[in-house]
């Protein structure tokens, strides 16, 4: 992929008169204040998700929310948007995530939503995401901003209907505007309305002098009371060229955030299956009726971790490293999550409905799940890639990948039908072949 970038056509000071004064404030003020203000709020945020996560929850609900973000939008405003955006019938998506230098997206908004489209494998998208700074929205739409998709997201933060409000309001009127294909129109009022009242201020309130401040002074405070109030999305919404609506970023951004995910997971899954053995060799024969599952589960596990191509077959290790220990210990415990083993030990089994879907499933979930389940909201769910497209796990063919067949375990059928039997019998090898053979064809 080419590094070509979006570019933004800034007027010069010539063209726009009062406004390039107010934009060179701006500027100012803009270095100042995220010399001061963005450490502290990058410290808050956490190591957030990667692109992986935020496409396995996107491919069953078109909001995500990071946890950092949760008192801003609600669960109950969350559902909210995604009826809203479902009544639309646009493929939009929402992924309001904090971002900062260091992060799976290096703390670029552009790199986040270039990231998502790629992992989501969507032709048609209409994105919606949190900016650079945290406050403001950023919309991208491909193949081409047919929705007027920038400037909807931009025009938000000048709306003065939207002084007060909060995230999810914020996000619900951008959808709006996308939906009406209108952006463009209340973007370029909205502007035009803020170059007007400040080109209404008398010339000397304009001027370049101050006696105790240095010149321009009061601009520059005007522009710093204007960037903590509403006005630091002037910064990054001025009029871009509509020429360069999509944008991409070189594969090494989309190899890292991969290979951060699948070379932690698999130091996870060579620890987990370490300690098994361990455990295994200090238990008991004589009192410890499950050792050979337990055996049974080790070997098994090291056989799928050497073998192991991805994310799905490590978390297979983890699934695996469970059962084990599930058989040492005096009661068998309940497999890992189905929505994603890496989400650790289930705290109950429910039935679950896959959506589109009539029938349902008795599925084990963790505790986050179960409460994302209880308030109706979708859980995460491991994604995978499958012709083209991230999806969940569970909706890649069964014959293809012995874990959608089994979930992980919680779809297995009796205590002898166990995830380290479905590996003795050949189970995890022939589906691997399958799924190479289906790669190679190109199906």
């Amino acid at each position: 992929m080419s590094s070509e970038r979006l570019t933004e056509d800034r007027p010069s000071g010539a063209s726009r008169g009062p406004a390039a004064g107010l934009l060179a404030a701006l500027l100012l003020a803009c270095a100042v204040l995220l010399g001061t203000c963005a450490p502290a709020r990058a410290e808050s945020a956490g190591p957030g998700p990667t692109a992986s996560t935020i496409a396995g929850a996107l491919a069953t609900d078109p909001v995500y929310v990071d946890p950092f973000y949760s008192a801003a939008v609600t669960p109950t405003q969350q559902r909210a948007l995604a009826d809203q955006i479902a009544g639309t019938g646009l493929p939009i998506k929402v992924v309001l995530v904090p971002l900062k230098k260091g992060d799976a997206f290096d703390g670029s908004a552009r790199a986040l939503a270039s990231v998502v489209k790629e992992r989501l494998g969507l032709q048609k998208l209409i994105l919606i995401t949190t900016d650079d700074y945290g406050k403001w929205l950023n919309g991208t739409e491909w193949p081409t901003d047919a929705h007027q998709t920038r400037d909807a997201a931009a025009a938000v933060g000048f709306l003065d209907e939207l002084d007060d409000a909060g995230l999810a309001a914020r996000v619900g009127r951008a959808v709006e505007l996308i939906e009406d294909g209108n952006g463009t129109e209340v973007y370029e009022a909205e502007t035009a309305e803020l170059d007007k009242k400040y080109s209404a201020r008398p010339e000397d309130d304009r001027s370049a002098s101050g006696s105790s401040g240095g010149p321009g002074t009061p601009l520059v405070v005007a522009a710093v009371l204007l960037l903590v109030g509403g006005g630091g999305v002037f910064l990054t919404h001025r009029r871009r060229s509509p020429r360069h609506t999509a944008f991409t970023f070189p594969d090494a951004v989309f190899a890292a955030d991969e290979a951060a995910d699948e070379a932690g997971l698999r130091r996870r899954a060579a620890d987990e299956l370490l300690a098994l053995g361990e455990a295994v060799e200090d238990a008991d024969g004589t009192t410890t009726p499950g050792l050979g599952r337990a055996l049974d589960a080790y070997d098994a596990a090291g056989r799928v971790l050497d073998a192991a191509q991805g994310l799905p077959d490590l978390a297979g290790v983890l699934a695996l490293v469970a059962e084990g220990r599930s058989a040492l210990a005096p009661a068998p415990g309940l497999p890992l999550c189905f929505f994603d083993p890496r989400h650790g030990t289930s705290v109950r089994r429910t039935t679950w409905r896959p959506l589109g879907r009539r029938e349902r499933v008795d599925v084990a979930v963790c505790e986050d799940c179960d409460r994302a389940l209880r308030a109706r909201r979708s859980p995460q769910v491991l994604a995978v890639r499958d012709r083209g497209r991230t999806v969940p796990y569970f909706e890649v063919p069964a014959g293809r990948s012995l874990w959608a067949a089994t979930g992980y375990g919680s779809l297995l059928s009796g205590p002898d039908d166990t995830l380290a039997a479905r590996v003795g019998s050949g189970g995890f090898s022939r589906a691997l072949r399958r799924s190479e053979d289906h790669d190679a064809a190109g199906d």
